[in-house]
């Protein structure tokens, strides 16, 4: 490696072949130093999921010249975790990046992101850290329109670090002309949730999951906003999950078991 260059640890939910890893290492090897960890198979919809009920596997691979690369048995989680631990020996990147993500990871759905939660490890273990998904769930999507805003947004990461306890999401639009980069706040979005029931050929019941996007928030401020503009929203989040508004309003309720 050359010491005088950052490393950067690349990760993703898609799996070690899926072609948005392989954007988000050209664009990174621009940076830095690379290493890959990534799962073995798709891991989507993961969130912030770890193995603890069986070992893991770790194996290096050479998919691509040059990169020093390794696949895990494990979640996107467990591939962090796996590779600061037992790939960097203790020793942090300096910065984390995820995915490229096949589809989008904004509003809600950072909840439930393998892509995001990856990120979010790094950023728990005081890496700065990046998610990144592009709106286009093809295995064949072209993420070359990418990697310009990817690059400026890491560019910037590894100039400035970031706040501890904070991480970047980053959506990236599937526009011939992308407008430019918005700073926003997740929209306050849900699925309209429903399961499909149908019978397998022993007659026995089975489930899959469908829904619907809602939007319940019309601001000109949010990722969803951006990306139906035709921009790339980059939106901080932090791991700190208290509703920090709410203790006030609860200090003030009686608690006091000794009275009921």
């Amino acid at each position: 490696m050359n010491k005088s260059k950052p490393n950067i640890l690349i990760v993703n939910d898609d799996g070690i072949d899926a072609p948005g890893i392989r954007a988000l290492i050209g664009a990174m090897k621009e940076l830095g130093n690379i290493v890959v960890v990534a799962p073995d198979s798709p891991q989507s919809g993961m969130g912030h999921a770890i193995t603890i009920a069986k070992p893991l596997r770790l194996d290096k691979v050479d998919l691509y010249p040059g990169v020093d690369m390794y696949k895990s048995s494990g979640t996107p989680v467990d591939c962090v975790k796996l590779a600061v631990n037992q790939v960097f020996k203790g020793k942090k990147p300096d910065l984390c990046v995820s995915g490229i993500n096949h589809g989008l990871n904004y509003s809600i759905n950072v909840i439930y992101s393998g892509t995001m939660s990856a990120a979010v490890e790094g950023a728990i273990e005081s890496i700065p850290s990046i998610g990144f998904s592009y709106d286009d769930f093809s295995y064949d999507a072209d993420f070359v329109k990418c990697l310009p805003y990817v690059k400026a947004i890491a560019e910037q990461v590894l100039e400035h670090g970031l706040q501890s306890g904070t991480l970047l999401n980053v959506n990236i639009p599937n526009s011939a002309s992308i407008k430019g980069i918005k700073v926003c706040r997740q929209a306050n979005a849900k699925y309209a949730e429903e399961f499909d029931e149908r019978k397998d050929p022993h007659n026995r019941n089975y489930y899959w999951l469908t829904g619907v996007f809602q939007l319940n928030d019309h601001g000109q401020d949010t990722d969803v906003w951006a990306i139906n503009n035709e921009y790339v929203s980059v939106v901080p989040v932090q791991f700190d999950m208290t509703a920090h508004h709410a203790i006030p309003t609860l200090n003030t309720w009686d608690f006091d078991v000794k009275k009921k």
